[in-house]
């Protein structure tokens, strides 16, 4: 049976969703995997909406275009708006708290709360906002090995900007605690 994980990342431009789903398809290629990265954003990029769609999978992937995904991590209101319908019943939606007006309310996938933001200014790095919900994620859905995601971080972070890296580790790292913590709310 093909394993085969569909992701959206959705936010404002500036938020880092590109960058979660580059790290996350570079860490699947590391891997062996099939995967497929496809961007999607605004002429105004920062400030504008941006979403990519990531597929991760055991075999080939037939089409990058997909409607329903399997897990979505979602970092604006608009966003939750907007593909909060499109996860698959059973699926996993991840939400920054400090940007949602309404939360998301189905009852058929699992829905966590992360702070990212406000973890990331505990670090006073903004930028690590984004990796909160990538460890979340990977703790939630262990798709890729936790060294092969700090060895593509690597690969996705800019060389200037690999002083970042042990940050993003604990984001990363913090970002599994909060799922975890998060589970023991929900039983």
């Amino acid at each position: 049976m093909t394993k085969e994980h569909e992701i959206i990342f959705a936010g404002f431009g500036g938020q880092g969703v590109l960058s979660m789903g580059r790290l996350i398809a570079y860490a699947g290629m590391i891997e062996g995997k099939e995967v497929s990265w496809m961007p999607s954003y605004g002429p105004e990029m920062r400030g504008g909406t941006a979403n990519c769609i990531v597929i991760v999978s055991d075999s080939r992937i037939s089409s990058p275009i997909v409607t329903r995904f399997d897990t979505a991590i979602l970092l604006n209101q608009p966003s939750i708006d907007k593909f909060e319908n499109s996860v698959k019943p059973g699926g996993l939606l991840i939400y920054e708290q400090s940007t949602a007006v309404k939360p998301p309310a189905r009852t058929d996938i699992d829905i966590i709360c992360i702070s990212g933001i406000e973890e990331a200014n505990k670090l006073e790095v903004k930028q690590v906002a984004n990796m909160f919900m990538v460890g979340a994620f990977l703790e939630k859905r262990p798709i890729l090995k936790n060294e092969t995601i700090l060895e593509a971080l690597k690969e996705a972070l800019p060389a200037r900007r690999h002083n970042l890296i042990p940050v993003n580790e604990q984001a990363l790292s913090r970002g599994r605690e909060l799922a975890k913590l998060a589970d023991q709310v929900s039983v």
